[in-house]
């Protein structure tokens, strides 16, 4: 594409998160420490459940499910089959909208503003009418996420009421502060896509979208590990255990 001064672009830039900040390398920081604990707590988990055998069970598979892991114990074919269902369902939302959405002309500014390359963001720069093709993209994550979140809130319910029946009142206030915990993130994940993907562009603004986009991509990684896996008695023990190694080890090197 040739540009006023006569030179060929065919890349697009991005604006980054924080294009209209006053003190971008403050968020910046702020930023990066929350990507490097993400990346931490989610390679410590990595490495505890690889070196650790108690950890080789269907319990890190409870956070897709937690009543059927709880009542119904899942199977290692079944963890499998969920693992895949997962990652095929990703993939193939990520295989299927990126070729279509290139293949639309970009004739105007290729300054995407956004931190990201993604789909909505995209099409604002097309010179065509997508309108039918967000609307098609808009009924399909509606579904995509929507089918998801309701079977999740229907375990999480359904665990409510079978704590709600406990009678012992030390045990239900810490099944309904660990639940609690839990789906404070579920709702900041599928609340912050539904926001991105789902409400129509006239009731959101780019700005908008980067914040509510910084939810799924960086604070939820981040909390997930904590929330769903490091506050595990087996998780913590494992971890115990692991520095307790380290630390012997390194005694015994000294010495």
């Amino acid at each position: 594409m040739e540009w006023g001064n006569g030179s060929l672009h065919a890349d697009f830039v991005l604006l980054g998160l924080f294009s209209g900040s006053r003190a971008p390398w403050l968020l910046f920081a702020l930023i990066l420490l929350v990507f490097v604990a993400s990346i931490a707590s989610n390679a410590t988990m990595i490495l505890l459940i690889r070196v650790d055998p108690r950890l080789h069970t269907p319990m890190g598979l409870m956070s897709y499910d937690r009543y059927g892991a709880i009542c119904y114990p899942l199977s290692h074919r079944v963890c499998l089959l969920i693992v895949a269902a997962a990652w095929l369902g990703g993939s193939a939302d990520g295989f299927l909208l990126t070729p279509v959405t290139m293949q639309f002309p970009f004739c105007a500014s290729r300054d995407i503003n956004h931190f990201f390359c993604e789909a909505p963001a995209l099409l604002k720069l097309s010179c065509r009418d997508t309108s039918a093709y967000e609307t098609a993209m808009y009924v399909c994550c509606f579904l995509m996420l929507l089918i998801p979140f309701s079977v999740t809130s229907a375990s999480y319910n359904r665990i409510l009421i079978a704590v709600y029946r406990m009678s012992e009142a030390e045990g239900r206030r810490k099944a309904v502060a660990t639940c609690s915990s839990h789906m404070v993130v579920v709702s900041l994940f599928y609340g912050a896509a539904m926001y991105t993907y789902v409400l129509p562009h006239a009731y959101h603004t780019p700005e908008q979208d980067k914040a509510v986009s910084a939810f799924y991509t960086i604070l939820t990684p981040v909390l997930n590990p904590l929330i769903y896996s490091l506050r595990n008695r087996d998780v913590t023990g494992a971890l115990q255990r692991a520095l307790g190694k380290c630390l012997s080890s390194g005694k015994v090197t000294t010495s």
